[in-house]
């Protein structure tokens, strides 16, 4: 299994370079960190006075990896969860904050652990996390996995600017998909033509 930094050298990757697309909510992003994070941490790495587009671009694929690694692994406390989890809630939480740890605390629900979702990794989930990690340590990453799958989906079934994410232009699999997928088992990835019935009434 990767370390951690190898894990945030992967997720950088699997990012890209920057990009400014409009049906993004994150804004300006390079690298996976969005100019939001920037201007929460004060990366003002032109020095002229305001974070903006020019410091997003500036940022390099080294300064990515040390602020995930701090700001999106270590502060968020995902070291406390079982290792094998630790890749795809990394991943997630890179992608969608907070909402990594919601999705998880979901499925603990659904697991019988009577956590609140919340967002934040508190004793309460890393205990719950551990025990069912323990009951079913074959099903949980998988069923993780799975749950990202659906998140994705809910946002393009809500948000149809979204769609081009989780759908490519000839109707496969779009990105959101299969990173989601690459954290789970071959025998769950979804058929192509389950996909297609999936978003079918996508248009």
């Amino acid at each position: 299994m990767p370390n951690v930094r190898q894990i945030a050298e992967q997720i950088v990757a699997r990012e890209g370079g920057y990009v400014n697309d409009p049906d993004d909510p994150g804004g300006a992003t390079n690298h996976g960190v969005t100019i939001h994070t920037m201007r929460r941490l004060g990366l003002d790495l032109t020095r002229d006075g305001k974070v903006d587009a020019a410091d997003v671009r500036q940022l390099d694929r080294a300064q990515a990896v040390e602020i995930f690694l701090r700001h999106y692994f270590v502060e968020p406390r995902l070291a406390e969860l079982p290792e094998a989890l630790q890749p795809s809630v990394f991943d997630m939480y890179v992608n969608a904050g907070a909402n990594a740890v919601k999705i998880l605390q979901r499925l603990l629900c659904e697991m019988g652990e009577a956590v609140s979702v919340d967002g934040a990794l508190g004793p309460q989930t890393i205990a719950a996390a551990a025990r069912c990690m323990a009951a079913a340590p074959a099903y949980l990453v998988d069923a993780y996995g799975i749950a990202r799958r659906n998140y994705y989906f809910g946002l393009a079934d809500a948000r149809p600017s979204s769609r081009k994410y989780a759908r490519s232009r000839k109707g496969g699999k779009g990105g959101w998909i299969k990173r989601a997928e690459e954290f789970i088992s071959p025998r769950f990835h979804l058929s192509e033509n389950a996909f297609r019935a999936r978003v079918s009434a996508w248009g």
